[in-house]
């Protein structure tokens, strides 16, 4: 499988019912402009995923490919165990009054520090060092694919995914993912 696609599928699987579709959901029924949510949320991703796969980068050069591998199959495992665990919003979060743009630039960007997608980016970025700008792309285009339709839906999506189900489905997913990382596909 290609970097690109690793790094698509990754994103777009850890995702599912993470904080940040909670926070696109919560953008989108608050300003209902989808259009500069979705660029912010494109932005901040840009920014967040480069440095977190720089970071990976960093630690590359400090272990051999086969840790580096094996690095990548137990963080997909993890990321699968991850999964299970609902996300949610802290209620009292207030957002910036500044306008949909910036209110979801800094929302998006703050979301995603120490989360599971940022994770994923800074393993793959270790583990895809020579193909850095696709790891970042893939993620990109991965946090996009999951997020865009919430924007566009808004909040009667939430209200009637099941995502306890989608979840054990993403989970499962992410040990495929897993034993493809193992076998070298």
């Amino acid at each position: 499988m290609s970097v690109l696609a690793v790094s698509i599928t990754t994103v777009a699987l850890a995702e599912i019912g993470d904080k940040t579709q909670l926070l696109s959901l919560l953008l989108a029924s608050r300003y209902r402009k989808p259009v500069p949510i979705i660029l912010a949320i494109f932005f901040a991703t840009i920014a967040n995923h480069a440095l977190a796969a720089w970071l990976g980068v960093v630690v590359a050069d400090y272990l051999t490919p086969e840790v580096l591998k094996w690095v990548l199959v137990v963080s997909f495992v993890a990321m699968a165990g991850w999964i299970l665990i609902p996300d949610k919003l802290d209620d009292e979060e207030t957002l910036s009054n500044r306008g949909p743009f910036i209110a979801s630039f800094i929302a998006f960007f703050v979301a995603e520090i120490g989360d599971k997608t940022q994770v994923a980016t800074t393993m793959l970025g270790a583990n895809y060092h020579d193909a850095l700008v696709w790891v970042i792309l893939g993620t990109t285009i991965g946090m996009l694919l999951a997020n865009v339709p919430v924007v566009l839906i808004g909040k009667l999506s939430a209200e009637r995914m099941p995502l306890g189900a989608i979840r054990k489905i993403t989970a499962c997913l992410f040990l495929i993912l897993a034993v493809g990382a193992a076998l070298g596909l």
